[in-house]
């Protein structure tokens, strides 16, 4: 907020993620900032509402958003853009990108994404439609900034590079630490947990596990204490997974569980528009959410939906079965932080039943 001020900005607060639009229309922003998930969410209006006005205008849209992730590609890459793609692109803008852009009132000159991994699929679509998101990394006790997306810098699938005096390196375990005056000098009288998160030689030690490559951008891969160890003693971060199984478009939500389990298995939160048409337009005559949930047709949508984008991760990474779930995780539920984070211990306590069928072998093999 501090730099909000010294910059002489007008600050405004969306009233809810089902508003953004609205408020975006009604506000004109040139900088947006909000957690992965409003990205996510504004993707998926778009790519519906599209979908809305027939099969033709869903299909062009579509293809659009594929050619706009190709050229990012090669802007991200600062590598020469084929003529071929040029032309596309330029053919794509008037009836989708420039729809797009003025959908998110017209004047947004970057977004900027923190809390959370942005997805690679998210980030290409919005740079290809001329609507650049950089990412941050930061916690409260580092003031809160560590690293930051630029956008003449932008290298997507990382958070930036560390703003200036600050230090990162990676602990030998992969934990994210940090040094520098934005360290935070401890937490009020509590000494014994300032002294766990510092260490002898002044690092704070933020939970967060990620690497740091050569060229010093640094890639958040998941929380430290949400690492899933299967009952065979593999480690599994289940973010990445999310990420990919989150590109469907048929893929509202999903938390990937395993921990002590034998393998790693998943629970959806359908998108229930694309569920709904894709059911209508293959004849499913199918009542309430729930019997969506169990019929096998629609269980094997997501199952090649799956597989389809996890094919690369390694054996024991793979989900191996998965269960449906006709309720929204929410922060009035319990099941999300304020910032929309999933709170696992939560989900697991909540869905238990849920999970013990999917490792009781009863349904949703994959």
């Amino acid at each position: 907020m501090n730099m909000y001020l010294h910059h002489g900005m007008s600050v405004y607060f969306g009233e809810a993620l089902e508003k953004i639009g609205e408020n975006l229309r009604e506000v004109h922003p040139t900088v947006l900032v909000g957690v992965p998930r409003i990205f996510e969410k504004i993707l998926a209006k778009v790519q519906e509402r599209a979908a809305a006005r027939g099969r033709l205008n869903g299909a062009l849209c579509n293809w659009a958003i594929e050619i706009g992730k190709q050229r990012a590609q090669f802007v991200v890459r600062r590598l020469p853009i084929p003529l071929w793609l040029t032309v596309r692109h330029k053919v794509a803008d008037p009836p989708v990108y420039a729809k797009w852009r003025k959908a998110m009132g017209g004047r947004i000159r970057i977004f900027v994404s923190g809390g959370a991994a942005l997805s690679n699929d998210v980030a290409l679509a919005f740079l290809g439609a001329g609507l650049p998101i950089v990412q941050g990394y930061g916690l409260t006790e580092t003031s809160p900034v560590i690293t930051a997306g630029q956008l003449q810098d932008n290298r997507v699938g990382t958070s930036g590079k560390p703003i200036r005096n600050v230090e990162v390196r990676i602990a030998a375990d992969g934990e994210i630490e940090t040094r520098g005056p934005h360290v935070m000098r401890g937490y009020w009288n509590k000494s014994a947990e300032t002294s766990a998160v510092l260490t002898d030689d002044g690092w704070f030690k933020t939970g967060d596990i990620g690497i740091l490559d050569a060229d010093g951008y640094l890639t958040i891969t998941d929380r430290k204490k949400e690492l899933l160890k299967t009952s065979g003693g593999k480690y599994i971060a289940p973010q990445p997974i999310e990420q990919l199984i989150k590109s469907s478009r048929f893929v509202n939500q999903v938390v990937v569980i395993g921990n002590n389990r034998k393998f790693a298995a998943a629970l959806i939160v359908p998108e229930w528009d694309q569920l709904e048409a894709y059911a209508k337009l293959k004849g499913l005559n199918l009542g309430s959410r729930g019997e969506f949930c169990r019929h096998p047709r629609i269980i094997d949508l997501f199952e090649r939906q799956i597989a389809a984008r996890t094919q690369n991760l390694a054996q024991f990474e793979k989900i191996k079965r998965l269960a449906l779930l006709d309720q929204e995780l929410t922060v009035e539920g319990g099941e999300l932080t304020p910032t929309l984070k999933v709170k696992r211990r939560v989900v697991d306590d909540k869905y238990r039943d849920v999970i013990d069928g999917i490792y009781g072998g009863t349904d949703f093999s994959l």
